[in-house]
């Protein structure tokens, strides 16, 4: 493979944190084995080595959990350390990690900047609403701790992106989490739609992202994205952003914008692969790093159908005029586990989103190929 991005969870579900609406929870209870404890310094050698025997040009290696620090910084520098090693393609290596920054220290910040780490924090945006379901282990919010984290990282020139989950509160309250956000200088965003509990009803959790408030949000965000995109102030948002790669006729950076799932290898702490973060279940479990190869992994990829199956459009899709800027979304907002594959939970969102926005998007697309030629 010419580019390879492994997801490392070497923490397992573990976290010093308690999200109410927390989906990786959600899913290792649903596991015949919910944690699988620390990874290793043994596992990470080999699954260092089998990726970068694999990668021949670029390797992504991303750390993410539960909570990734808590495998502590010692494990981290056998990572880079591994990495440096066993590079025996001489490929381009990035390191990235997403981290809640309750374990951020100078010391993690310095470690960070020298090895030039991607560090993505979630942040939910001001206290009042960061505080409403981002809670530590006691029940306590963690906003003030996890902005001081930001501002470290910030102070010591660590690149840094703010994601925010998608609650129906942060739909109500956009305005408030965008001034804030622009306020303190945060211009790399990503903002990801909440999940519901498997083989739940939708929409039920106090916290739940419903259609119609995802249509809020979507028509609200891309007001103030476009608005300050005009005046030559574009702030990245990661969905508005693919967009204009979409109108393009590029390849979406984001998996879930391409109707198709790609070839994710996301690693449990035990050396076990799935090929998603969102099916991290037993029933997809591919295998094991530690006994099997990228190829035998790949195979019985193959032999579910996990991507296949993602490619099987709804006929409503078809018919569509905006499929070419949604290709029906991410998998996971498809499959309702009971039914099968359909059609996406936030179809008439994104619907009523693009008859709004596209005027303005492709408006907007056509001045920067312009500036650009």
């Amino acid at each position: 493979m010419n580019y390879l991005h492994i997801m490392i969870k070497p923490a397992s579900g573990i976290c010093n944190m308690c999200c109410k609406y927390c989906f990786y929870a959600d899913e290792t209870s649903k596991r015949a084995i919910s944690s699988y404890g620390m990874m290793s310094d043994e596992t990470l050698a080999i699954v260092i080595e089998k990726a970068l025997e694999a990668a021949k040009k670029h390797c992504t290696i991303a750390f993410q959990g539960g909570e990734p620090t808590l495998a502590g910084l010692d494990f981290f520098k056998k990572a880079v350390e591994y990495s440096k090693r066993l590079n025996v393609n001489r490929c381009k290596i990035n390191f990235t990690i997403q981290t809640n920054g309750l374990m951020i220290d100078r010391e993690w910040c310095e470690f960070f900047a020298t090895n030039k780490f991607l560090v993505g924090v979630s942040l939910d945006g001001p206290k009042v609403l960061h505080d409403k379901y981002r809670v530590d282990i006691q029940g306590k919010g963690t906003y003030r701790r996890v902005f001081r984290a930001i501002q470290l990282l910030q102070s010591y020139h660590v690149d840094v992106n703010i994601l925010t989950v998608i609650t129906g509160d942060t739909c109500q309250n956009f305005g408030k989490t965008y001034g804030f956000f622009k306020r303190n200088g945060f211009t790399y965003q990503q903002y990801i739609p909440c999940l519901d509990p498997l083989g739940e009803e939708r929409g039920q959790k106090v916290w739940s992202l419903t259609p119609s408030c995802y249509e809020v949000y979507l028509k609200t965000a891309f007001d103030y994205w476009y608005q300050e995109a005009v005046k030559g102030n574009k702030i990245y948002n990661r969905y508005f952003d693919n967009l204009l790669l979409l109108l393009d006729r590029q390849a979406p950076e984001s998996c879930g914008m391409s109707g198709v799932c790609g070839c994710q290898y996301v690693i449990e702490a035990d050396g076990s692969l799935y090929p998603c973060d969102f099916y991290m279940l037993d029933e997809y479990r591919l295998g094991n790093l530690k006994t099997d190869s990228f190829e035998e992994l790949d195979n019985r990829r193959r032999k579910i159908q996990f991507v296949d199956k993602s490619a099987i459009m709804h006929e409503d899709c078809r018919q569509c005029c905006w499929h070419p800027l949604c290709y029906g979304g991410c998998r996971r907002d498809r499959d309702y586990y009971e039914e099968g594959l359909g059609k996406n939970y936030y179809c008439d969102a994104y619907r009523t989103f693009f008859e709004y926005a596209y005027p303005r998007l492709e408006h907007l697309y056509r001045s920067i190929v312009s500036q650009i030629r």
